[in-house]
C-alpha cells in the first residue's frame, strides 16, 4: 500500500474513535499523530491563577470564571478551518436542548491553544457562535480567550490535552473534546467528539454542580446512567446491570450443565 494511502487510513481510523483530528494532513509525518490525544486528569484542578485575554482584550485570570457555577471548557483554536468549528457548532447545537442557560446555571469558556490568535479573532468567533446558539441574552455566559505560550502550555498540560503543529499544512493536529469543570475548577468530565448528546451535557453539569442545579427527574436519571470515562459519555446503568445479570445467568447454566454431564459420566462408568 502506498505510504500516503497508509497514513490516510491511519488518520481515518483514529477519527472513527472521535479522539483525534479527523482531517490530519495525510502527508504529515506519523510522529505528529503520536503527539496528539487526551490524558484524562479527572478531579485535577485547572491553574486558576493563569492569565489570558478575553474577547475584549482585557487581561483575566481563570479564577474569574470559577467559584459560582460549573464551566464547559472548550480547547480550540480560532484559525482552525474545520474541526474546531465543528466542536463549537456541536456544542452550541446541543446546548439549545439542554435546558440550562450559559451565564445562569453554567459558563462556557473556549480558549485558543494557538498563541497567534488575538482578541479580535476571539470576538469574531464569539459573535458567530452566539448567532448559532440564537439566544443573544446569554452573551455574558460565553467567554473566548487567547493567551501567551506559557499560559496555554500550563493549561493544556493541566487538562491532559496534547496537540501538535504541522509545519507543512500550517495547521494543528489535535483532539476533539470538551471538558466540564466544577465551580471549584476541578475536572469533572470529558466529553469526546464533535456532537454532544444534550443528555450527557446536562447530567455532567448536574454532577459537576453537586446536584445544585437540575430537578428530581435529573437526579433519578443519574441513577439510571453511568459516566464511562473510556467513551467520554453516559451509558445506561440499567442496561449494564441487565447485561451483567445475563452473563451471570449463562455462566450459572453452563456450570450446572457441566456438573450434570460429569455426574452422568460417573454413573455410566460405574
Amino acid at each position: 500500500m502506498p505510504k500516503l494511502a497508509l497514513l490516510a487510513l491511519l488518520a481515518g481510523a483514529l477519527a472513527a474513535q472521535n479522539i483525534f483530528e479527523p482531517r490530519v494532513n495525510a502527508a504529515a509525518p506519523v510522529p505528529i499523530l503520536k503527539q496528539v490525544g487526551i490524558d484524562q486528569r479527572l478531579n485535577a484542578s485547572v491553574p486558576a491563577a493563569l492569565e489570558f485575554r478575553d474577547e475584549t482584550g482585557n487581561a483575566v485570570a481563570l479564577r474569574a470564571y470559577l467559584g459560582r457555577k460549573p464551566v464547559v471548557l472548550a480547547p480550540v483554536y480560532y484559525g482552525c478551518p474545520r474541526l474546531c468549528t465543528e466542536i463549537m457548532t456541536g456544542l452550541a447545537s446541543s446546548l439549545k436542548a439542554v435546558g440550562f442557560r450559559p451565564g445562569r446555571e453554567f459558563d462556557v469558556v473556549a480558549f485558543s491553544f494557538d498563541p497567534k490568535d488575538t482578541p479580535e479573532h476571539a470576538a469574531a468567533k464569539k459573535q458567530k457562535f452566539l448567532q448559532r446558539y440564537g439566544r443573544p441574552e446569554t452573551a455574558p455566559g460565553w467567554h473566548f480567550l487567547t493567551g501567551d505560550p506559557s499560559a496555554i502550555r500550563a493549561l493544556t498540560e493541566a487538562i491532559g490535552y496534547r496537540y501538535a503543529f504541522d509545519g507543512k499544512s500550517q495547521q494543528f493536529a489535535h483532539a476533539s473534546a470538551i471538558l466540564i469543570l466544577t465551580p471549584q475548577g476541578k475536572i469533572s468530565r470529558y466529553l469526546y467528539g464533535v456532537e454532544y448528546a444534550p443528555r450527557d451535557i446536562r447530567l455532567a453539569l448536574i454532577e459537576a454542580s453537586q446536584e445544585k442545579i437540575g430537578n428530581l427527574l435529573d437526579r433519578a436519571m443519574l441513577f439510571c446512567y453511568h459516566y464511562d470515562p473510556a467513551d467520554g459519555r453516559y451509558t445506561s446503568a440499567v442496561l449494564r446491570s441487565l447485561r451483567g445479570a445475563a452473563a451471570l445467568t449463562l455462566l450459572s447454566l453452563g456450570a450446572f450443565w457441566i456438573a450434570m454431564f460429569r455426574r452422568e459420566r460417573r454413573r455410566e462408568l460405574h
